[in-house]
């Protein structure tokens, strides 16, 4: 395709050489050559970007893989999205297959919605649409003032599971915390195996008493009204870590949207062997397997962990040979490409249920 006669022209805002696999591959699925640009970081670490080529009326599509420094990937970002906005582009698209800060979509104790703010930064920056998968909460596409197409990796997933694992009809899908139950009986139901679900935690929850709400009042010598008893609320006590199911004999397979600490995992990992499962799958869309991971799902009872190249992991897999990866940059190059040419993004959510 002649990316001049194209209409639309795809970026990479990463300076990371390693951060640009996916770009490539998508850029290579469309048929179109990677847009000219470049993006570095300057002696005292600021982001600086140049736009090689015009693009003055273009739809353009900004491909951003989010690699362990995510506040540089952030700013990279945003100093493209306005550098393309100033430059008179039409339509600034982001294709950001992990969102970042996607965890932070809740407010907790005096903390902030640190999602949200990132929402309103990228749409101040020029960005007219968002194209991700698998967000940590879907609710977060109201943050949005623009579009945002929350794609899923689970047809990708499932299709591992079917050509890669052998006796996978033995298998039973598992729920690593109630939470993530409605995850797994999606991936149950369509696979038409069996679900267990983990209850209790191995770790404790972050603690509330460092934050003053449990101090008691002050006592002040008055005889005016001494305010309100409010009756005394229970603390939670989380029960022992068990498995509601039958794992005995079978081939387990934990899914979720994203792999970081993977404590969790691990400490799931030790019950399934308890209660006799022969071999343990981890399932995910984000890998980002940050500080020891490797080394410990090495050092684990997990036989493999399975995740997409939403995010760069090429080092964790040097570190890990358990770990494997699946490639969705066909649905990816699939969306912009319809996106671009105005066409309905329904086929790529046939099948897709609300709570994959």
């Amino acid at each position: 395709m002649n990316v001049a006669k194209s209409g639309y022209r795809v970026f990479s805002a990463n300076s990371s050489a390693a951060c640009t696999e996916l770009a490539k591959k998508i850029t290579e699925r469309l048929g179109v050559e990677l847009g000219k640009s470049v993006v570095f970081q300057e002696s005292n670490r600021e982001t600086r970007v140049d736009v090689k080529e015009s693009v003055r009326g273009q739809t353009i599509f900004i491909i951003q893989t989010i690699p362990r420094d995510v506040n540089t990937a952030i700013m990279e970002l945003l100093v493209m999205a306005y550098a393309l906005k100033t430059s008179c582009a039409k339509n600034i698209i982001g294709v950001i297959p992990y969102f970042p800060y996607s965890k932070q979509c809740k407010m907790r104790k005096r903390g902030s919605i640190v999602c949200k703010l990132l929402a309103s930064m990228l749409a101040k920056a020029g960005l007219t649409h968002i194209i991700t998968m698998d967000l940590h909460q879907k609710e977060i596409q109201g943050f949005f003032s623009f579009p945002v197409d929350n794609l899923r990796a689970s047809p990708f997933l499932i299709q591992y599971i079917q050509e890669e694992i052998p006796d996978y009809r033995n298998a039973i899908i598992v729920a690593k915390s109630p939470a993530a139950a409605k995850r797994a009986q999606s991936y149950a139901e369509r696979l038409r195996l069996g679900l267990a679900v983990i209850h209790g935690e191995a770790q404790c929850s972050e603690s509330d008493m460092a934050d003053g709400r449990h101090s008691p009042p002050c006592v002040r010598n008055t005889t005016g009204h001494t305010g309100l008893e409010l009756p005394l609320m229970m603390a939670k006590e989380k029960p022992p870590i068990t498995v509601v199911g039958d794992v005995g004999g079978r081939i387990a397979i934990i899914v979720d949207d994203i792999i970081d600490d993977v404590g969790d995992f691990v400490a799931a990992a030790e019950i399934l062997k308890e209660r006799g499962a022969y071999k343990i799958y981890i399932m995910a869309t984000h890998g980002l397997l940050s500080a020891d991971a490797p080394r410990l799902i090495e050092e684990s009872a997990i036989d493999e962990v399975v995740v997409t190249n939403t995010v760069p992991h090429e080092v964790q897999k040097l570190q890990c040979p358990k770990i494997k990866t699946v490639d969705v940059s066909m649905i990816l190059a699939e969306a912009i490409r319809r996106i671009h040419n105005g066409e309905s993004m329904a086929y790529l959510f046939r099948n897709i249920t609300v709570d994959d």
